[in-house]
């Protein structure tokens, strides 16, 4: 059984779970080395013990809004940098489909493709009409056989089509 490997979502998740637990250790060990202070120091607020205290709080909780912000980091940007890389993988798939197709494609349903695959698998209906200078019809009957391949698909965008190469 194959694994999913983790998405930077969930990785982000875990990172952030890490930093609140840190943060329950740093609040846990301020307040153990507080009460050691108060018993047995007898100088007051000019202890150096406070100072060390303070310091390190300070560095504790610097690394921990490092941790926290790097776990933001992959929960707000790595989904999209996943979508990304997967768009681009899909777009070279189709790109390779493509030239293994061309070769069955009538010209003109060479020239559609074409323009869909330089559009980078996306482009208005209308505007292959106006790149090509090919009827409605015309676009619209090539557009039904490319659809009926399985080589693109059409969604309707108000008044006018999507045309997207399937993957």
């Amino acid at each position: 059984m194959a694994r999913e490997p983790l998405r930077r979502r969930t990785v982000g998740y875990l990172i952030i779970g890490i930093a609140a637990l840190i943060g329950a250790i740093i609040y846990a060990f301020n307040r153990a080395l507080t009460d050691i202070v108060n018993a047995t120091c007898d100088h007051g607020a000019s202890c150096s013990m406070w100072a060390s205290i303070r310091f390190q709080t300070t560095v504790s909780l610097a690394i921990m809004t490092a941790i926290l912000l790097i776990g933001l980091y992959f929960v707000v940007f790595g989904e999209r940098q996943q979508q990304k890389r997967e768009a681009e993988e899909a777009r070279k798939f189709s790109t390779e489909r493509y030239e293994a197709l061309k070769k069955t494609l009538s010209k003109a349903e060479d020239d559609l493709m074409k323009r869909v695959v330089a559009a980078d698998g996306t482009i208005f209906q209308s505007a292959l009409g106006e790149q090509t200078g090919m009827t409605k019809v015309k676009v619209t009957r090539l557009l039904d056989k490319l659809e009926g391949r399985g080589l693109i698909e059409r969604k309707r965008r108000g008044m006018t089509n999507v045309v997207i190469i399937k993957p």
